[in-house]
């Protein structure tokens, strides 16, 4: 495993695409036809109107990444692509996964959830529902211990990754002077001197 929790066979790749019907279609045809495994796809609006940011984890043996980027880039409807594999980054998936119980050992699973920071979203007579976050490390060795009870459905995400750090993948971040007027029409007052909040104070 990686320092990020992903396997060093594989790569992340983030592209912000155009918010157009269709485009989700035409990357998924074009790792088709290039013969790229994609092993998890995840996909959803930006920061930026408009656009939407795609997270793709590929098989490394199956494409050199920086053909993945090339390929990426002759989409017309894809604006940029950022390849996270070296960087240092956080990167999570949500997973929902409903285990076979019984009352004998529904304690045991609830154990287990507990020591992976796993919630607990719903209990049934004979089975229970797991909700996790983590990276693919994490949620594997989760997998691994609940097996024996018995999956009976498991739906994943697929994982998203943001660089650490000041570095973004967004195609243009907003101006200073711009989120200065966000907070001054909230009645805060910003210093020329001071970093601006990122989060509500």
């Amino acid at each position: 495993m990686s320092m990020n929790g992903n396997s060093p066979a594989q790569h992340i790749v983030v592209a912000i695409v155009e918010d157009k019907p269709g485009v989700l279609q035409r990357v998924a045809g074009l790792f088709r036809r290039r013969g790229f495994n994609i092993e998890s796809l995840a996909v959803g609006h930006s920061e930026s109107e408009g656009l939407s940011r795609i997270t793709l984890v590929v098989d490394g043996a199956s494409a050199p990444v920086e053909q993945v980027v090339k390929q990426l880039y002759k989409l017309i409807d894809v604006v940029k692509v950022s390849d996270l594999t070296d960087e240092a980054m956080v990167s999570r998936e949500l997973v929902l996964m409903k285990i076979r119980c019984t009352g004998e050992n529904r304690h045991e699973i609830i154990e287990i959830a507990n020591l992976f920071r796993a919630n607990i979203v719903d209990i049934a007579t004979s089975s229970l529902i797991l909700q996790i976050t983590g990276d693919q490390e994490k949620i594997d060795a989760l997998l691994d211990l609940c097996k024996p009870y018995g999956i009976r459905e498991l739906t994943r995400t697929g994982t998203v990754s943001m660089v650490r750090g000041n570095r973004t993948t967004t195609v243009k971040e907003i101006e200073s002077d711009e989120i200065t007027k966000v907070h001054q029409s909230q009645g805060r007052r910003v210093s020329d001197s001071q970093e601006l909040p990122f989060s509500s104070d």
